[in-house]
């Protein structure tokens, strides 16, 4: 627009100089002429100059300028547009031509008529160049107005942008098939490892001497390892692949992370550790969210605390945050290991890194990254603190909001019961579950005195009168008798000890050591009010026994800690699966023959088929069965759409639905999800858990029933 500004101002300059010498002719001479000459000469400087300026102006700020009238012929060109054509700009006076044209790219209109617009031109001398125009209106003659074209070459910038475009597309791309390479190679490796795990626990049942037992136990051992690394990289991989997806479902967080505690009190009670947890009474257990992945955060953070700690205890507690609606949970899990150099904590949750830069340490580094990842997907945040030598503290806030009819947490707290005004003596050298119980018979009125040794807490009795007694056996069998004893004789209404699940047997019967029952670590709430509140005293009954006739007992963790096992051991199985048919449809030779001794040993009979077409086949002409194993990744026909098939077919004959489960190792909520919509009722992911089969097999004969 400028540019045409200027021409018409040399026009009108022109215009003005000739009617000056048009006037000065028709009047006398006022001045010499050789003045007059003068001053016009001057003035045409002026003037040449000022359109010198500019032209250089427009050169120096724009490449190519183009004005056409409004049949598109060419009334004003640059020096740099006539370049593009290899002709001079007064040649180009009066034509209608433009360079070719072979691409373009982002148009811009703007609400004053002006237009900015990319294009790749073809220029004289072939190679090809992009530009940037802008387009605008001036004022033109009776053929309509003119159009000023100023562009300039952003051929460097456009390219760079290309090729800046073109390697994040690469990365994406590279990024997703490593993905699904680790995910595919994720699989593989846990398809033999089924083979490897479940043929060490069918071995274990077998007669073995104590080394070959040994032995078989080393190899199980090493394939969990091995099978938890798996699962570290897959979870990594989907999270890198952008394929974590989180499900926004109703879920019980207090039972969810008593039962993550019990499930790793086996783990950390092997190391001599004790494993403590501690749930606030004004908290509204149900929550909506993803159970799975906050169940995978905590078994992360209090697996990580029970792996680099040596002595001493892991503590979990589970507490409220905010009010209305940012509500939220927090879970702390603490420990007494050797602590993480400050330095160090603030790359701890980036991936491979351990706590310290030694390499002493097993693992991949990928546990706490991932936990960082699923938390802050939840919009939570987590935080470290430690001090060397004295422990750690893992802190996550999540804002998982109540679900609706939640109990408030005025409500929780006012079902609480209370235990106002009793005494109570807890003697445990313990450095979570005696405060934690402490803490829980505080909050329900109850005055809790902790003393961590046998000696002090006969002092104690000596001198205070306490309605209850809860002793540790881990101060000595010698010594929790003698405080039994001293509890009985100074009046003592309720004794209690503390066992671990591995302590049950040994012990004997609690009423013959002076006591009146027993609590399980880790400590469940409804357990510690149970015990007190009822206290049922039995002298000839063995907590086994006690168990089955008053129902109040402490209950066991969710899964079993690992026992070994005996050749007669699942007789009782056998008897209650006995006779049930089951279809098995795997094409692994290994995982098949492992699936069917399992099941055999629980006297099931097993029809074995090795594709979807025979499974098909088997259902329809060799059933009915009670059952249905089947594999997800089969050849030809795989387990989704045989699934698909079996339930077209009972729609159709309405015939009775088989109970189907599916087999796989992927172990994904997309993989879940996809096998519920193909009709599974069950998912069994791999290595199968062998434990799992009793189960479900005397789940369907109850639904027999």
């Amino acid at each position: 627009m400028t540019l045409a500004v200027s021409v018409m101002g040399l026009s009108i300059a022109a215009a003005m100089l000739a009617l000056i010498l048009v006037s000065l002719r028709r009047r006398e001479p006022v001045v010499p002429e050789s003045d007059m000459t003068e001053a016009l000469q001057d003035r045409l400087w002026q003037i040449a100059e000022s359109e010198e300026r500019y032209r250089v102006l427009v050169e120096a700020t724009t490449e190519a300028v183009v004005q056409r009238d409004g049949q598109g012929r060419i009334t004003f060109a640059s020096a740099g547009f006539a370049a593009l054509l290899g002709m001079k700009p007064l040649e180009l006076i009066g034509s209608t031509l433009s360079p070719q044209v072979i691409e373009r790219g982002a148009s811009e209109q703007r609400a004053d008529g002006v237009r900015v617009v990319e294009e790749r031109l073809v220029p004289v001398d072939g190679l090809p160049r992009w530009f940037s125009f802008i387009e605008m209106p001036v004022s033109g003659s009776v053929d309509g107005p003119n159009w000023l074209r100023a562009g300039q070459d952003v051929t460097a910038r456009v390219e760079a942008a290309r090729v800046l475009d073109e390697a994040k597309s690469r990365a994406e791309a590279a990024n997703v098939a490593k993905s699904r390479f680790l995910a595919t190679v994720s699989h593989e490796l846990r398809t033999p490892l089924n083979g490897i795990l479940g043929m060490a626990d069918l071995l274990l049942d077998t007669r073995l001497d104590p080394e070959q037992r040994t032995y078989v136990e080393a190899f199980r051992t090493s394939g969990k390892a091995l099978l938890g690394l798996v699962d570290g990289i897959l979870d990594f991989s989907r999270i890198e692949a952008g394929r974590l997806d989180l499900a926004a479902e109703p879920f019980d967080v207090a039972a969810l992370v008593e039962g993550v505690v019990e499930l790793l009190a086996p783990r950390a009670q092997d190391k001599g550790l004790e494993i403590a947890l501690d749930i606030a009474d004004d908290l509204a257990a149900l929550r909506v969210g993803d159970a799975d992945r906050v169940r995978q955060i905590l078994v992360n953070l209090a697996g990580n605390a029970i792996k680099f700690t040596q002595a001493g205890g892991v503590g979990v507690s589970l507490a409220r945050s905010g009010e209305g609606q940012g509500e939220g949970l927090v879970l702390t899990v603490e420990d007494t290991g050797p602590g993480i150099p400050e330095e160090r904590i603030p790359i701890l949750f980036e991936e491979f890194e351990q706590g310290d830069d030694s390499a002493s340490h097993e693992g991949t580094g990928l546990g706490l990254a991932i936990t960082r990842r699923l938390v802050e997907r939840m919009n939570g945040t987590i935080e470290a603190r430690s001090t060397v030598g004295r422990g750690s503290t893992f802190r996550v806030m999540l804002p998982l909001p109540a679900a609706e009819g939640a109990m408030s947490p005025e409500t929780s707290s006012s079902e609480t019961p209370s235990l106002a005004p009793r005494k109570v003596l807890i003697v445990a050298a313990s450095p979570y579950q005696a405060p934690f119980l402490a803490r829980r018979l505080s909050r329900s009125g109850a005055a809790a005195v902790v003393v961590n040794s046998a000696e002090a807490g006969l002092d104690a009795l000596s001198g205070v009168a306490f309605d209850a007694l809860i002793a540790d056996r881990s101060l000595g069998d010698a010594a929790v008798r003698r405080l039994a004893a001293e509890a009985a004789r100074s009046g003592v209404r309720c004794s209690l000890i503390l066992l671990s699940p591995f302590d049950r047997r040994e012990f004997g019967a609690p009423n013959a050591a002076g006591f009146d029952s027993y609590l399980i670590k880790p400590v469940r709430a409804r357990s510690l009010f149970d015990r007190l509140l009822e206290p049922r005293p039995a002298p000839t009954r063995s907590p086994a026994d006690a168990t089955a006739k008053t129902g109040t007992s402490q209950p066991g963790p969710r899964q079993p800690a690992p026992v070994k096992t005996t050749p007669g051991k699942t007789g009782s199985n056998q008897t209650a699966a006995r006779g049930r048919r089951v279809l098995l449809a795997e094409d692994n030779p290994i995982n098949a023959l492992l699936a069917t001794k399992a099941l055999e040993r629980l006297g099931a009979q097993v029809i074995h088929a090795r594709d979807g077409l025979e499974a098909l086949a088997a259902a329809e002409g060799q059933g009915p069965f009670d059952l249905a194993l089947i594999d997800i990744r089969m050849p030809g026909l795989d387990g989704l759409e045989t699934a698909r098939r079996i339930r077209a077919r009972e729609a159709e004959t309405g015939a009775t639905p088989l109970h189907l489960v599916a087999l796989t190792a992927n172990t994904g909520r997309e993989d879940v999800d996809a096998a519920s919509a193909a009709g599974f009722d069950g998912f069994l992911p791999k290595p199968l858990n062998l434990r799992a089969l009793p189960a479900l097999l005397d789940r369907r004969q109850e639904e027999a029933a």
